[in-house]
């Protein structure tokens, strides 16, 4: 048996064929046409499950094989497979799961994207084997997902898990969600830049304008990690003040949870050793009982693949 995959994105829709080893055995990808109506949308993406579905290359690939599909979004949906909010796709209150029924009769889930991530992650990735951990995606915003027991924890009304929304300074920096101080504000790829644009216009001497060839428009993370490693000391304190940020996030998170792992993913998280070992000094100053073994933290395994794999793992 086999199960389908969707992570739908809000430029592009990745689909897989996903076998019982949590392991993609067939993939393609579409873009996202939000200028189509919802249903449009929907007959793309099942238009794109029956050309995936090709017996000849892999006797496996048949609809009567196929046992679930999944998707992850960009938002929130609740028991009923109805997507509540996703923004970045248009969608409000659009039964997905009634439309993609009417095309493919399978049994159908969907989930927030960084939920699924989570879950992959933890069967297949770096939290394989572990019993509770939680995923967070540090891109141009912050996602998260929490695993416990080897399910997704979403709450009771199932918009739990949303990390990136805790308030980490009052009366802080304006969020995209309306709220002042949200951790997505001081600990994203988009706090890095906004940080580093404040800086340089301070310090034009900075080497991360030069990087930049003097416009602060291109000013991206990497850029600034790269500063960072070459000793320009204005990079040197963006990148040690967005680790204190984001030290505090994850002490909290350990401070309530104490999950077995922390997962990091998303651009951010391709600094790789560089935000590990600051990370690894930083957090434990602000963890309670620090004294004790404190939760592992870990880069991502999965990348891309993350996103098909938890969404074909949804039951």
């Amino acid at each position: 048996m086999i199960r389908i995959g969707l992570d739908i994105g809000g430029t592009g829709i990745q689909i897989g064929a996903v076998d019982q080893q949590n392991r993609i055995i067939a993939q393609d990808s579409i873009p996202t046409r939000t200028d189509l109506p919802f249903e449009q949308q929907v007959q793309l993406m099942t238009d794109c499950i029956y050309g995936l579905l090709d017996e000849k290359s892999n006797p496996e690939l048949r609809m009567e094989n196929v046992e679930s599909i999944g998707a992850g979004i960009p938002g929130i949906a609740d028991s009923d497979g109805v997507v509540i909010d996703c923004t970045n796709l248009g969608w409000k209150n659009v039964p997905l799961r009634k439309e993609f029924q009417k095309r493919i009769n399978k049994p159908f889930y969907v989930d927030n994207d960084a939920n699924v991530a989570a879950l992959a992650e933890s069967a297949a990735g770096k939290s394989a084997g572990t019993s509770s951990s939680v995923f967070i995606t540090l891109g141009t915003g912050i996602g998260s997902g929490i695993i416990i027991n080897g399910r997704v924890w979403k709450g009771f009304h199932g918009i739990g898990g949303e990390l990136g929304h805790m308030i980490l300074k009052l009366d802080g920096v304006r969020c995209s969600c309306g709220n002042r101080g949200c951790v997505e504000t001081y600990t994203s790829a988009t706090a890095i830049i906004r940080m580093a644009r404040e800086a340089v216009a301070d310090h034009p001497e900075s080497l991360i304008l030069s990087l930049a060839q003097g416009d602060p428009q291109r000013i991206n993370a990497k850029l600034v990690f790269d500063a960072k490693k070459k000793g320009d000391p204005v990079a040197e304190e963006i990148f040690d003040r967005y680790i204190s940020y984001l030290a505090q996030m994850i002490a909290g998170v350990v401070n309530f949870l104490d999950p077995e792992i922390v997962i990091l993913g998303g651009g951010v998280s391709k600094a790789g050793d560089l935000l590990l070992d600051a990370l690894r000094a930083e957090y434990p100053k602000y963890v309670l009982f620090n004294q004790l073994p404190l939760p592992r933290i870990e880069i991502a395994a999965l990348g891309a693949e993350a996103g098909v794999i938890g969404a074909a793992m949804l039951s």
